[in-house]
């Protein structure tokens, strides 16, 4: 099944910047649009108010709405959010590919793709469109913070859909690295499914009895090595799918947890992760048909894991 392309937003950028769409709930008591976004977001009240004073809040046909504007059902609403004080983070982005439509930049750790929580300047996505004055990029598949490698990134949004039909079609081959704990009798090559969810208000994603709905090919990519911190193996893994945190929750299930993983097996405390040791995860390789051109195009790393010492 096609994913509905989402409408466009009534709001342009603002420095690079997406506008905030709020979903209103089909079923509310609620009133006014004011009532509903007060309760629901009590921390930004001083922020909202001076919003709707000054008609920075919108409906999807980007019409100010007024403090007693009612309540819309199952509408949205839209307005840019005052930017948080954000740590500096890792900005090297070096560019392994562009033509008119696409770009390709080697990820590093611990930078988000796109805004989340707390880091939105801090993202690949707008750290690109404000270096490059592209307002038009938008990421064709997303990378975990932790995660470094190939990133792929549409530059016409008249043609991404055809970019993320690949996506959709399993037509694109993404080949991962990670460093994680030797297990000796896991018989690599082997083919790892299982059905994972997450739930929105949990950090991790879990396996559960069901159909599978993950498949993740595992081998062995080198030797193993020792340190004063364990037994470690560098792992070749193709996820086949694109489940949250996939490869991540499958290593941890065979017994083989990526190094300096800060969420599996078990959640480390908020705060303790380390920018010197970061996630031993990265995306290698992709490989895909490009669909405006007709020609193979395959997209590696330059970056490198560490082995043989704390990473």
């Amino acid at each position: 099944m096609r994913r509905r392309r989402p409408a466009p937003a009534p709001l342009p950028l603002r420095d690079g910047v997406d506008p905030v769409r709020v979903r209103l709930p089909a079923e509310d008591g609620r009133s006014t649009v004011r009532g509903w976004l007060l309760d629901r977001f009590p921390a930004s009240a001083p922020e909202l108010e001076e919003l709707f004073a000054s008609g920075g809040i919108v409906d999807d046909a980007g019409r100010p709405l007024a403090h007693d504007a009612p309540y819309v059902p199952g509408g949205s609403v839209w307005y840019h959010r005052a930017l948080p004080a954000e740590p500096e983070l890792p900005g090297d982005l070096p560019v392994l590919f562009e033509d008119e439509w696409l770009l390709a930049v080697d990820k590093p750790h611990g930078l988000p793709t796109t805004p989340r929580g707390g880091f939105v300047a801090q993202s690949v996505l707008v750290k690109l469109r404000r270096a490059r004055g592209e307002d038009r990029l938008s990421p064709l598949h997303r990378l975990d913070r932790g995660t470094a490698g190939v990133l792929l990134l549409s530059r016409d949004p008249a043609t991404r859909g055809r970019f993320q039909t690949l996506f959709q079609d399993r037509a694109v081959a993404k080949e991962y690295e990670a460093v994680a704990v030797h297990r000796p009798g896991l018989g690599l090559p082997r083919v790892v499914e299982s059905r994972i969810v997450k739930d929105r208000t949990c950090l991790q994603a879990r396996e559960v009895p069901g159909p599978a709905n993950a498949r993740t090919v595992v081998d062995r990519a080198g030797p193993p090595f020792s340190d004063a911190e364990g037994e470690w193996a560098r792992y070749r893994v193709r996820p086949e799918t694109g489940r949250t945190h996939q490869i991540r929750v499958h290593l941890a299930g065979l017994g083989a947890p990526v190094r300096n993983d800060p969420l599996y097996p078990r959640v480390r405390p908020a705060g303790s992760e380390d920018p010197a040791r970061p996630l031993q995860l990265l995306a290698r390789r992709i490989g895909l048909t490009h669909p405006m051109t007709g020609r193979p195009l395959v997209l590696e790393s330059r970056r490198a894991l560490h082995s043989g010492s704390p990473a």
